[in-house]
């Protein structure tokens, strides 16, 4: 009953073996997918909303401009997103929000793209999947601001710790877990999702990045989100087939999906 919540099957990393990578990811109990579909370059937003089309019962699709590429995007793009977001394939805005590790985009610029994403979600009536890295200060502030779109939202790949995850979740924001949470080094992680409601928590693999222990170094891909739903079983003292239900059911209700 698993649903991998974010993944970017259309990237390249996939294109030799995606059949056989949806293959395993079915061996593995998994009933959905949620593709992330991001701009890519002028006119380009990847192939998220084709691989929605091609299995709309297996795979959803999200549209956004990631913070990275913010400062690239020129002003056709961000109507074509718009227009986009109104798509009734598209179950998402993102992933948006604010990456302070890297900066490839100015914080200023990311910060303005990332305003202008929450808009977008809130005027076509969709959640708003939210990237933040070494941000939580400035994507709360923003989020306080602006206001969470009336359809929600969701931390992506969560790596902050209890007190992040309790102020995202004071806002009405879900949080999703991935492979991360597997890691020696994420006993922070570890305690926010002991802390978040069994009703407000994902997971999700990221794929390709941050395969889960014991693939870590590798190329991750949905069927590996067992392995993170492993941990949160463990974490909450629960069953597998629990944290599968539960989380299963978050990421419907969170993206409306049948």
């Amino acid at each position: 009953m698993l649903i991998d919540s974010h993944a970017h099957l259309d990237l390249d990393d996939y294109r030799g073996d995606l059949d056989a990578v949806i293959s395993r990811a079915r061996e593995a109990g998994l009933v959905r997918v949620v593709c992330v579909g991001l701009w890519r370059g002028p006119g380009d937003f990847g192939n998220a909303l084709a691989l929605a089309g091609r299995d709309p019962g297996f795979f959803a699709a999200t549209i956004g401009i990631h913070p990275h590429e913010a400062a690239r995007v020129p002003e056709e793009d961000w109507a074509r997103h718009e227009a986009l977001a109104r798509d009734p394939r598209v179950a998402a805005v993102g992933e948006t929000g604010l990456d302070f590790h890297y900066d490839h985009s100015p914080r200023d610029v990311q910060e303005a793209a990332f305003r202008r994403s929450l808009r977008t979600a809130r005027a076509a009536g969709k959640p708003v999947v939210i990237h933040v890295r070494e941000a939580d200060a400035a994507c709360l502030r923003v989020l306080r601001e602006e206001g969470v779109p009336e359809a929600g939202g969701v931390i992506h790949c969560f790596t902050g710790d209890a007190p992040a995850a309790r102020a995202y979740l004071d806002l009405g924001l879900y949080v999703s877990v991935a492979g991360i949470v597997t890691f020696k080094t994420a006993e922070p992680i570890r305690e926010a999702v002991r802390i978040v409601p069994r009703d407000r928590l994902l997971v999700e693999t990221d794929s390709p990045f941050l395969a889960p222990i014991p693939f870590r170094g590798k190329r991750n891909e949905p069927a590996h989100v067992v392995e993170t739903a492993r941990k949160v079983a463990e974490l909450w003292g629960a069953p597998l087939e629990e944290v599968a239900a539960r989380t299963a059911e978050n990421t419907r209700r969170l993206f409306r999906l049948a």
